[in-house]
Order: structure tokens, then sequence, then C-alpha cells
């Protein structure tokens, strides 16, 4: 469905403690095992994964709990981000299986198809112009390797916004301690819903940015999908 609503950027780094604490205390456990699962679906992932703005890694942890064997190189541009990752990955267990590192996804520092399956949640709505990001995801990805990027879908009226953000940001909390929190967070979601592309958008945009023939398409209320098989 297209949008009424004019994308309203976010800022493109979430880079402050309090933006990553409030991240990380998010509920994504049932959305980030939806993704994983999903991902799967399409076949092996191949040795190593690149993950595309990992936040604070709550993906890698759970395609390794999945995968003995994966290794994933998580990249993110937020230091707050990135350290907060640092320490959900040691209490996983999981060090030296997922390497951590600050990395601009608009100009990756890595070989072309150095990776077998590339990954991406919810950073496309961060970039102004996520044609950089894409072309750089395919990129890096090895031929007959998978891209795989899920991020939100822009709601195509204000009522909807509003329902989405009724429905998904919870009740606020009894403790008055945790209202602040509580509230960040909602208008987190507020903003992200905003920033973020439609289905049509990002096909355009994909296809722009070498991907033709990815498949796109609306995966839930709030989000979207792109897979693409690099030939």
């Amino acid at each position: 469905m297209t949008s009424t609503l004019e994308r309203v950027l976010e800022p493109e780094v979430m880079d402050t403690a309090d933006e990553a604490r409030d991240y990380d205390a998010m509920d994504h456990v049932l959305v980030n095992e939806r993704f994983c699962a999903d991902l799967r679906a399409h076949g092996a992932l191949g040795a190593t994964v690149l993950d595309v703005g990992t936040g604070t890694a709550r993906i890698p942890i759970e395609l390794c709990k999945d995968d003995a064997s994966l290794r994933v190189v998580a990249i993110d541009l937020a230091e707050h981000m990135l350290a907060l990752a640092e320490e959900n990955v040691a209490r996983a267990g999981l060090v030296g299986r997922v390497s951590l590192a600050k990395v601009d996804a608009k100009s990756m520092p890595y070989d072309a198809g150095a990776f077998a399956t590339t990954v991406s949640n919810s950073i496309v709505h961060h970039i102004p112009d996520p044609r950089t990001v894409l072309a750089e995801m395919a990129r890096v990805t090895a031929p007959g390797g998978l891209v795989f990027v899920r991020d939100l879908a822009r709601p195509a009226n204000e009522a909807e916004v509003d329902r989405l953000v009724a429905l998904y940001a919870g009740r606020p909390p009894a403790d008055p301690a945790a209202r602040a929190s509580f509230e960040r967070q909602r208008d987190l979601f507020r903003a992200s819903l905003l920033a973020a592309l439609t289905v049509e958008e990002v096909a355009a945009m994909a296809n722009e940015a070498g991907l033709a023939g990815c498949a796109v398409a609306p995966t839930s209320d709030r989000h979207w999908t792109l897979s693409f098989r690099k030939p």
C-alpha cells in the first residue's frame, strides 16, 4: 500500500548511552526469532555471515544458538550499541564466534564476495539513501550467496502509526522510575516507523543499487523483507 506520509529521517547513528540501553531493553525476542527462521528457510548460510547494523548483536547471538559451526561478523557505527553488543556476546558465551567491528555500512572494508550470506535487520530506515548500503551488501556477498534484509515499513497514514505504536510499544509500566525509559522506547518506535520506506520504495532502490530481480514483500503488519540471490 502506498503511504500518504512523507518520510521523516531519523539520525543515521543512534549513539547515546540512553538510546542504546533503551533499544536493547525492547522486547525483540519474537521478531528476532522469526527473522532467523525466515532467513534459514532460504537454505544453508555458509561458514561466515555478515550482519550489517547489528545494534546490540541480538541477531548474531540467535543465529549462533541454532548452528554451532556458524561465525558472524557483526558491524555497526554506534559505539554505545557495540559496547552493549560486546557484553551480550560475552554473556552468551560467543566470544570468538561473533566478531564485532565499528564499520560504516555505506563503505565496508571487506573484499568483494567475502561472505556467503549478508543480513540486516532494521538498518535501512536509518539511512538517508539506502541504495549505497544495499549496493555494498550485494558487493561483499559471494556469487550464489544470499542478501537478506528486513526493516519497518512506513504506515499508510497517521492513524496506522498510532495503531502500531499502541499495539507494539507495550503498556506504561507501573513503576514510575521506569516510565522515562518506556516513553523513550515508544518515541523511538514511532520515529522509526516515520523514517521507514514502503515496499515500493525499497524495490525501486534495490533495483537501482544492482539487486535486479530481488524479491521485496510485506512480511508482517509493520515489516518488509528483501531477499536477493547473487548471480
